[in-house]
């Protein structure tokens, strides 16, 4: 059953954009699937063929409650595992902060699937940095939920950063987008910088060059 857009959790109305970039009957990887919310999304909206990997038993579990075909794995450890070009689509959707080489990771994503998708939350975003610079504290938001001492986000980056890491390991980008505190697209006309400043999120599709 088709879950409306307004059913859809306003924390992860991102889900919406990255389904708007698979490709209908694709073969799809979610690493750090979670509950297996977007799989399902992209089950019932695209009938893709998707897989996911999730580290924790809990997450696990609601996505075999959905019908999910899922494995329990780490990000940092288990996608050596997979062969080249093993799917249509590799995903990591807010995740990529969490692990421990987060380029080493990207390089994966790159070489099993033949595009990647790729979105977390930007550190660079003016209300992050206005807490910095008022507050002096490490900020709290709804793209970044924890307390800095029981964080799983151990990598933390901007947009800016972003963009440099896909030029390092070679990646070319399709389509981007940097997403404001509603879910909805900052302006495509803006420079790099602005989206830097505006954007809570950043969601990019690449492929390998």
């Amino acid at each position: 059953m088709n879950l409306p857009d307004s059913e859809i959790s306003p924390a992860r109305l991102d889900f919406l954009l990255l389904a708007d970039m698979v490709a209908p009957g694709s073969r799809v990887l979610d690493v750090g699937c979670g509950d297996g919310s977007l799989l399902a999304l992209l089950r019932d909206r695209k009938n893709v063929d998707g897989r996911g990997i999730e580290i924790s038993r809990e997450g696990v579990n609601a996505c075999l409650a959905k019908g999910l075909p899922v494995i329990q794995g780490d990000a940092d450890t288990d996608l050596a595992d997979y062969p080249n070009d093993a799917f249509d689509y590799v995903i990591l959707s807010q995740t990529i902060q969490a692990t421990r080489q987060p380029k080493v990771v990207l390089e994966h994503l790159l070489r099993i699937g033949r595009r990647a998708i790729v979105s977390f939350p930007n550190f660079g975003h003016w209300r992050v940095r206005l807490d910095l610079l008022v507050k002096g504290r490490m900020p709290v938001t709804d793209n970044m939920p924890y307390s800095w001492h029981d964080t799983p986000n151990i990598h933390f980056c901007t947009i800016r950063d972003f963009l440099e890491l896909c030029a390092e390991v070679g990646a070319r980008m399709e389509r981007a987008a940097a997403l404001d505190a509603g879910g909805k697209p900052v302006r495509m006309a803006l420079p790099w910088w602005a989206w830097n400043m505006l954007g809570e999120q950043g969601v990019f599709l690449l492929k390998r060059r």
